[in-house]
């Protein structure tokens, strides 16, 4: 965690070009006693004049609400490429978010970029880009790119993060006034969360997360998909008043089981990253093109499996986007497990596009069968909200109570 004062890095990305960043590297910023930063470029900084002695076109990013409940913001900018031509090319990416209210404690973001030799006719640009995290507020950047022969591009803007009059009840994840470096890596480890002390044992929750893309035809599971259910395990993992987590990540594509891991303190999500990168969408096994609802059969036995496991949850959380088999899980063959079923069953649905696809999966079929319930999440609102009366719905439940009457949509 980076604090006022300090400095934030973000890598930035090349497209259309095979730049490489080079190794971040720590300037400081006020309250630091050596700050290595170039009288030159403090000038420009300060100075607020739109300069482009290197030819560029910047544009901010607005402000985004994120489901990892973070405001993230940023810009692209765009090189001719026929101004890099010629030799190797070092590119030096400098810029400043001065948050509200601390306008003498900014802080600042570096990086440096390796350009390749480029024909001296060559066309098109090359696009850079970079980003950063924000707490509520109105937020200043003073920025500013230059090349080995000192050539300058400089741009500055305003920027505004704040939540729409609906989501002012989001308890965020940054405070207001804070300035972060983005996240690179999703599958960084949490910190340790004080839980909230309880007269019984750390109530035990278990999460089935299918990691699939949101259309089930695709080929790719892409990054924004990934960040949120990797956000919704986050909450989950974050909550005080749960204390041991069993997760199961699987893929229904493939047929398997991704990652497991039984009743544990804390969620590994480094161990859970690395078995992702197992996954080979659009890879057929010849085995399983003889099965005619190999997937359906899959979904039936994973879910028989952990509803029979002698762990005995608080609750059981399926998360993942809608999944549409041909054939829907044999309700018969789950309602005598669901009579032994006395925890609270939910449905974390990721559906981006809520209209286009209104009509029950298969998961909230097999769900209903357990008298679950069913949440939409298609906007970090939607996230926060389905989760605050989840955890409630858990708490109040404890095994013994009946299930409460939800806002959500009630599986019938």
């Amino acid at each position: 965690m980076l604090s006022r004062g300090g400095l934030a890095l973000f890598p930035l990305i090349a497209v259309l070009l095979p730049f490489y960043a080079h190794s971040q590297v720590l300037l400081g910023g006020p309250g630091v006693a050596d700050l290595r930063m170039m009288n030159s470029d403090l000038a420009v900084l300060e100075a607020q004049e739109v300069r482009k002695d290197l030819p560029c076109t910047v544009t901010p990013a607005k402000p985004v609400l994120g489901f990892d409940l973070r405001f993230h913001s940023g810009y692209d900018v765009n090189v001719p490429l026929r101004e890099l031509a010629g030799g190797e090319n070092k590119l030096t990416i400098l810029f400043r978010v001065i948050p509200p209210d601390h306008k003498s404690d900014p802080v600042y973001f570096v990086q440096h970029v390796r350009v390749p030799s480029i024909e001296e006719d060559a066309h098109g640009d090359a696009v850079l880009g970079g980003g950063f995290d924000l707490g509520e507020g109105s937020y200043h950047v003073d920025w500013l790119m230059r090349d080995r022969s000192e050539r300058v591009c400089s741009f500055y803007w305003d920027s505004e993060a704040t939540l729409s009059p609906k989501d002012k009840q989001i308890t965020l994840e940054m405070a207001p006034g804070s300035i972060r470096r983005s996240q690179d890596e999703q599958f960084v480890e949490d910190p340790p969360v004080q839980r909230t002390a309880t007269t019984g044992p750390p109530l035990n929750i278990k999460v089935l997360v299918n990691f699939a893309p949101q259309n089930y035809d695709s080929f790719a599971l892409r990054p924004m998909d990934t960040i949120a259910l990797v956000s919704i395990l986050r909450r989950i993992s974050r909550e005080p008043k749960f204390g041991r987590f069993s997760v199961v990540a699987f893929n229904i594509q493939e047929q398997r089981v991704l990652y497991r891991q039984a009743s544990a303190e804390r969620i590994d999500f480094p161990a859970l990253g690395k078995a992702l990168q197992s996954m080979k969408l659009g890879t057929v096994d010849t085995k399983r093109l003889a099965q005619k609802h190999g997937d359906t059969e899959f979904l039936t036995e994973l879910i028989k499996q952990e509803m029979r496991a002698d762990d005995h949850p608080d609750a059981l959380v399926f998360a993942g986007p809608k999944v549409m088999l041909d054939a829907s899980v044999p309700q018969e063959t789950l309602t005598p497990i669901a009579t032994d079923v006395d925890y609270p069953v939910f449905y974390m649905n990721y559906n981006l596009n809520p209209q286009q696809m209104p009509w029950k999966d298969s998961i909230s079929r097999a769900v209903k069968v357990f008298r679950g319930t069913e949440y939409t999440i298609s906007r970090p609102r939607d996230l926060w909200l389905s989760f605050s009366e989840m955890v409630a719905r858990v708490v109040k439940s404890g095994h013994s109570h009946p299930l409460l009457p939800s806002s959500a949509n009630e599986l019938k």
